[in-house]
């Protein structure tokens, strides 16, 4: 049987407030399972432990109590901490480097030789669509060329396990298409997702599995086509049909004593019309 790529078994964390008599419950018996290659979408509210249990997993806090394991081995060991590739939502650059600088640090941390670091650093920054601006300073980089290059730094050593906080936060459309697409590009290569995100439609696009948390507990986890499905009704998608059949269609439904709920034309979402005007308009 696979080793699930991460495993959080029993998970609770309570934080103990200073000066007063009570403790914030963070999160409550969490157990979640993600495979390898899997990309794994953590939803909830503010407040709902998404945050703590990426901390957890990648070591940074300790749980009050159960335990995590990555690849059947404990979280917080070194050998372990070198198969995660860990981007924050606000992820701390200094300004002052450049693109290939900024790749060179991280590259250097990661135990990278010079060889294989420029090689490495060149393909990341073809990847993320940042070669032109590769020796700008990060002073000049917008928000959506920050959220790549933080996305680079934490491909640069070749991690199993890749996990992203709210990595298009404060990107516009056209930006958060382009990081939706490295990630779905990152699982091509074999790696393991985790991705805590608020934007639904973008969690709906490129996530296999989700789990939703609220008030630190694990309240529904399953595949999207699974837990979006409505048991007790069946949607027909048709083209090139005339008003006169749709009729009879629907005479058809209720004569077995079903009920058409709703009739309409297909739509797009609001994202997708967005990027089309736009980028009509480019050309």
């Amino acid at each position: 049987m696979t080793e699930p790529a991460i495993r959080v078994s029993d998970v609770t964390k309570i934080f103990p407030t200073p000066f007063r008599r009570r403790r914030i419950v963070a999160l409550q018996h969490l157990n979640l399972e993600i495979a390898p290659g899997e990309i794994y979408g953590l939803l909830g509210p503010n407040g709902s432990g998404k945050s703590t249990t990426l901390k957890i997993i990648l070591g940074l806090i300790q749980p009050t109590r159960g335990s995590v394991r990555v690849f059947g081995r404990d979280n917080s060991t070194v050998a372990v901490r070198r198969d995660i590739g860990f981007l924050p939502e606000n992820a701390y650059f200094h300004k002052f480097l450049t693109g290939t600088e900024t790749l060179r640090f991280h590259a250097r941390l990661s135990g990278l030789g010079s060889r294989e670091s420029k090689s490495r650093i060149a393909e990341l920054l073809e990847t993320v669509g940042l070669t032109r601006a590769a020796d700008a300073r990060l002073s000049t980089y917008s928000k959506g060329m920050l959220q790549r290059i933080g996305l680079a730094q934490a491909l640069i050593h070749r991690p199993k396990i890749l996990v992203l906080d709210e990595p298009t936060a404060a990107v516009d459309p056209a930006g958060s298409r382009d990081i939706q697409n490295l990630i779905a590009s990152s699982k091509k290569t074999g790696t393991t997702i985790l991705l805590s995100s608020h934007l639904l439609t973008q969690v709906q696009e490129v996530c296999d599995r989700i789990g939703i948390l609220h008030r630190g507990k694990l309240i529904r986890e399953g595949r999207l086509e699974d837990l979006l499905a409505i048991e007790n009704q069946t949607e027909f998608i048709v083209e090139n049909t005339t008003p006169e059949f749709l009729d009879q269609l629907e005479r058809q439904i209720a004569s077995v004593n079903g009920r058409v709920v709703l009739r309409r034309k297909p739509q797009t979402s609001l994202e997708q019309l967005f990027l089309k005007v736009t980028e009509t308009r480019d050309e």
